[in-house]
């Protein structure tokens, strides 16, 4: 009873819209006072939920990235990937996603990337007469790729939601290689459903151009450097690295780039501020959550349960997987982590499944979520720069989905896809 209480209490709130930090502290509160425990463990444990020292590095590189967005880095970005891969059938729309492989690794967001990428390239497609269905689709979908670069915030929140004792660094490491076969895949699916649409291609500016706008793009791409190499080689820890990716930012964007004045960077502390303010509270309710979960046993339940009808890690990676693919549609990712990490990493932990790649798997399975309705944030973002409706969207996003979901399933079912680099830098 006491655990249908706290799910049940949960669920209901989600469906008549209360946001989701207040639907866990209020489920928390419910079923706290059900069990006859103190209300004032709901404070304990929403105080314990930000102590941990790994969280500092999310506001920070929030605000790295909000530094390099505002401050002209985006821009270089997508000129560098226009010159680069503009050629290719449908153009513009291979210049997003390769742009959002470059931002990703600036912004750690896919939230960030498809406003900083997608709002700068969807206007521009529909301007070159890109269908807008297109223009959003392949913009959203592409987004999907900062999940999984350095310095992706949601890995870090996977490190903390699973005890801190996993390596962020190896994190960062095995998000790499899906990232890359993500980007590649939706460039051969832009390509074909460009190829059909019959969308042109971009005039090639030759070889001192691309020069050129590497040379400008490279103090942005040189942020990604220094966070992966500087936390692999222990030459600091992630907070540390997020507190360098400030300062390399502020240096770039004012010294260099001259783009970040006094106004824009008053903007960039409000905007980063409201940002960290909502993760932080989100993580801090799901504190109480999770520490109710350990309580009335769950994960022990939930492994014994999946034992008892499954056999091999396989069948329960493609199970967590559909679960979460069904919990992606009304939870957002950041709260998804932390409530699921501590129910299924101990499953994945007793079927020998590596807890590195499975938070790749449950990283990538809660951002197809992003995309998808009632709750894709990343999804109304898209479409609200492109002027569409959720509807108009859905109707033609299935190929790029579909891309991206043969991406989760080989990154499911092929673990030496994430773990391979992080085996090799270790060695």
């Amino acid at each position: 009873m006491d655990i249908a209480i706290l799910f049940v209490v949960f669920g209901v709130l989600l469906m008549i819209g209360v946001p989701v930090a207040y639907a866990l502290a209020a489920a928390s509160l419910a079923t706290l006072l059900y069990l006859d425990l103190p209300s004032i463990v709901l404070v304990q444990q929403i105080s314990a939920g930000t102590g941990s020292a790994s969280l500092i590095a999310i506001p920070l590189f929030i605000f790295a990235g909000e530094i390099m967005m505002r401050g002209g880095i985006s821009e270089r970005l997508i000129s560098l990937a226009s010159s680069l891969v503009g050629r290719m059938r449908g153009g513009l729309g291979q210049v997003s996603i390769l742009s959002s492989l470059f931002f990703g690794g600036v912004s750690g967001s896919a939230i960030a990337d498809v406003s900083a990428v997608g709002g700068t390239m969807i206007p521009q497609m529909v301007k070159r007469g890109y269908d807008r269905d297109f223009a959003v689709n392949v913009s959203i979908t592409a987004a999907l790729v900062a999940l999984l670069v350095p310095p992706s915030h949601n890995l870090i929140l996977f490190s903390a939601a699973a005890g801190g004792g996993l390596s962020i660094a190896d994190l960062f490491a095995a998000g790499i290689v899906p990232a890359l076969l993500m980007t590649v895949v939706l460039m051969i699916t832009g390509y074909v459903v460009a190829r059909r649409r019959g969308y042109g291609v971009e005039a090639f500016p030759g070889m001192r151009a691309v020069l050129l706008r590497l040379v400008a793009a490279l103090p942005g791409l040189g942020l990604v450097g220094l966070i992966f190499f500087g936390i692999r080689a222990g030459i600091f820890t992630a907070v540390e690295s997020a507190a360098i990716a400030v300062v390399y930012a502020l240096l770039v964007t004012t010294v260099l780039y001259r783009q970040l004045h006094w106004k824009e960077f008053m903007a960039t502390v409000v905007h980063a501020a409201r940002s960290t303010g909502v993760i932080l509270f989100v993580i801090a309710t799901a504190a109480v959550f999770g520490w109710l979960l350990a309580y009335l046993e769950v994960p022990a339940a939930a492994v014994e349960l999946l034992q008892s009808f499954a056999h091999s890690k396989y069948m329960v990676l493609l199970m967590i997987v559909v679960m979460l693919l069904l919990l992606g549609t009304f939870m957002d990712l950041a709260p998804m982590i932390l409530i699921c990490t501590p129910i299924f990493l101990p499953v994945a932990k007793a079927y020998g499944i590596d807890p590195i790649h499975f938070g790749l798997v449950l990283v990538l399975t809660g951002g197809l979520g992003l995309v998808t309705p009632p709750v894709g944030s990343v999804l109304f973002i898209g479409t609200s720069i492109g002027k569409i409706t959720v509807g108009e969207s859905m109707k033609t996003i299935w190929p790029f989905w579909l891309a991206g979901l043969g991406v989760l399933l080989a990154v499911t079912f092929l673990p030496g896809m994430s773990l391979w680099l992080p085996a090799l830098l270790r060695s």
